[in-house]
């Protein structure tokens, strides 16, 4: 095993730690679990650039480092749901798009033709984890109770800003699909026709 597949393989096993630190009642567990998040977005960033440079790309690692980003976002977007923090058909909208477009550049992958990715997708999960890293940033300082910050937090609260920012972030994943699709024709409707 290469070194970019195992640091897909790390941002998987930090996904359950993250949610765990998310969850609990500890002091500062939620500092952690942006510490936990940011080091796996880290991980995030490098394996792709690892591959690229010392020419370890592998179809292990084409299917490795989407998945462990799905798994790594997805998890973060469910747990802000179930904190109350976003509505879940913001969720859905995102697991949709992501699932949907892995799961057919999968199939399709396996058939012997190659999907062009797209920079705008590239955009998108930039935008969803630094989204991601914001909110965490929120909970942390709201469990703090630091009176200097306060009236920021408040603010954040009263206008919705981290719902607001989501259904933003939500609009502009489907867009993605959207346009990932479109680019994609080509190759999509050669699978087609061989199947």
């Amino acid at each position: 095993m290469n070194l970019p597949n195992l640091l897909s393989i790390i941002r998987i096993i930090l996904t359950p730690l993250f949610i765990i630190l998310l969850f609990s009642n500890v002091p500062n567990a939620k500092f952690f679990a942006l510490l936990v998040f940011a080091i796996a977005a880290i991980t995030d960033a490098y394996d792709g650039y690892l591959a690229r440079k010392y020419n370890q790309i592998t179809p292990e690692g084409k299917f490795l480092d989407p998945l462990a980003d799905k798994i790594l976002v997805l998890s973060a977007f469910i747990s802000f749901a179930f904190i109350g923090i976003i509505d879940f058909w913001m969720v859905g909208v995102i697991i949709f798009r992501d699932s949907f477009i892995t799961g057919l550049r999968w199939i399709i992958s396996n058939r012997g033709f190659e999907f062009v990715t797209t920079n705008i997708s590239k955009y998108k999960t930039a935008l969803q984890l630094t989204l991601i890293i914001l909110t965490l940033i929120f909970l942390t300082f709201e469990g703090l109770s630091i009176v200097e910050l306060t009236p920021t937090l408040n603010l954040i609260r009263h206008y919705n800003i981290i719902y607001i920012l989501t259904l933003l972030t939500a609009i502009f994943t489907a867009y993605t699909g959207v346009v990932y699709l479109y680019t994609n024709r080509i190759i999509i409707k050669e699978f087609m026709k061989n199947s």
